[in-house]
């Protein structure tokens, strides 16, 4: 008998609600108020996301911010600033001491991912892993890809990032159906037009997209579908659907406007 995970999706919110969101999962799986669980999630406008240790002053742009009307904010999780837009997000959320998770950070990344690789075989996309993360430093997370994200023909098909508190990990990750690579690039400071238009035209070699790799425009439904099958085969779960309670969401209300509404700017100056 498969084991009993929870699934849960959500319209689309702010990322200050979709990063408490995750963060509220977390403790209530500590707590075991929730099973482990699978959270799919979309965004209400376009938002940049930066790690937990990122730094914001000198790195990213504050007017490409406002221009693009994009929401910024910190994640629990560290890696690189991620565009969150057309796009699905997941999280997961499972006990350390569950038997199907690794005290390594690679092995339990290369566990949990083999959800996501068959999600992409249902799409028909053939993908593998990336067994050698590159030592290129980059401040955008889909310039290099690290140990077991996804690659097709040596392009990086999506970002993951992982933490683990009180015991229970959480992993979270963005598999883009398109991309705005305008939009993304005007997110970040370049010591000069010149470098940026060269890094933003070489960006496409070291990655790609669903619709990209199929040439055609494929609906967040069909990626859906397709992911959420993935994770139960993959993983061997059979995922149950919930939903939060009123007093849930009012947790998740309060620690996003404590935790993630206001990201501190202190000594960054947009860009001019």
């Amino acid at each position: 008998m498969k084991e009993q995970w929870g699934f849960l999706e959500n319209v689309p919110h702010d990322a200050a609600i979709n990063m408490a969101l995750d963060e509220a999962l977390l403790h209530w799986h500590k707590e075991g108020k929730i099973p482990p669980t699978l959270r799919f999630y979309q965004w209400r406008k376009p938002t940049l996301s930066v790690g937990h240790f990122q730094k914001i002053a000198g790195k990213i742009d504050l007017d490409g911010i406002k221009k693009h009307q994009c929401q910024l904010v910190r994640r629990m999780t560290g890696g690189s600033a991620v565009l969150h837009d057309d796009e699905l997000t997941y999280s997961i959320v499972i006990s350390e001491s569950h038997p199907a998770i690794a005290s390594s950070i690679r092995q339990a990344y290369y566990d949990l991912s083999k959800g996501i690789l068959e999600g992409y075989k249902n799409l028909g996309i053939e993908a593998g892993y990336a067994e050698l993360a590159s030592k290129e430093r980059s401040n955008i997370c889909f310039e290099r890809p690290a140990f077991y994200e996804m690659v097709a023909d040596g392009k990086k098909l999506s970002g993951n990032a992982q933490t683990r508190k009180k015991g229970v990990l959480l992993q979270h990750g963005s598999i883009p159906i398109s991309m705005d690579i305008d939009m993304l690039f005007d997110m970040f400071i370049f010591p000069s037009e010149k470098l940026k238009a060269r890094k933003k035209q070489a960006f496409w070699n070291k990655a790609t997209t669903i619709n990209r790799i199929l040439q055609k425009d494929v609906s967040y439904d069909t990626v859906k579908a397709a992911f959420k099958k993935g994770f139960s085969d993959g993983l061997g779960i059979e995922l149950t659907k919930f939903s939060l309670t009123k007093s849930q969401w009012n947790e998740v209300y309060q620690l996003a406007e404590k935790e993630y509404a206001n990201l501190p700017l202190e000594g960054v100056v947009s860009h001019v």
